[in-house]
């Protein structure tokens, strides 16, 4: 009899494990899906901050936007030439890139990037913004390549 005591034991002690197995997979899985919401989370986070950054940069773009067209529209009409041969000039300019040397006055002074998707939009401005605006413009593009990366 005593090995059928011992068997009964070994078989209760066999399901003991067996449980025990079960409740460290199921604790694992959990474990597991614990962690993919804390990923989904963590790359939520990182896309919002992206957004707030890249917002932050368009506001102030806006914002100096408004204020050149502002001073653009105080400054008086007589001093500028009419707007449609300006528009010209500035077509052809882009057609037939020139040196800054020979650049119109208004067009060599500074200009700032703009990103909007894989363009670039290339803007003059009169004031001394430019490295304001080449840090913004070097950090959307830096923001870009970072969600190029990203995911490989």
């Amino acid at each position: 009899m005593s090995q059928q005591s011992e068997v009964e034991k070994l078989r209760a002690r066999h399901a003991e494990l067996e449980a025990e197995s079960r409740s460290l997979k199921e604790k694992q899985k959990a474990l597991e899906d614990s962690i993919l919401v804390l990923e989904e989370k963590l790359a939520i986070e990182e896309l919002r901050a992206s957004n707030s950054s890249l917002k932050d940069a368009i506001s102030q773009l806006e914002a100096k936007k408004n204020e050149l067209e502002a001073k653009l529209n105080q400054k008086p009409q007589t001093s500028e030439p009419p707007s449609q041969p300006r528009q010209e000039a500035a077509s052809s300019e882009a057609e037939a890139p020139q040196p800054p040397e020979e650049a119109a006055p208004e067009l060599a002074e500074e200009t700032s990037e703009e990103f909007e998707g894989d363009t670039v939009t290339v803007t003059a401005i009169d004031d001394g913004s430019l490295e304001e605006q080449e840090a913004i413009g070097e950090e959307l593009k830096r923001q870009q390549e970072k969600k190029k990366h990203r995911f490989f």
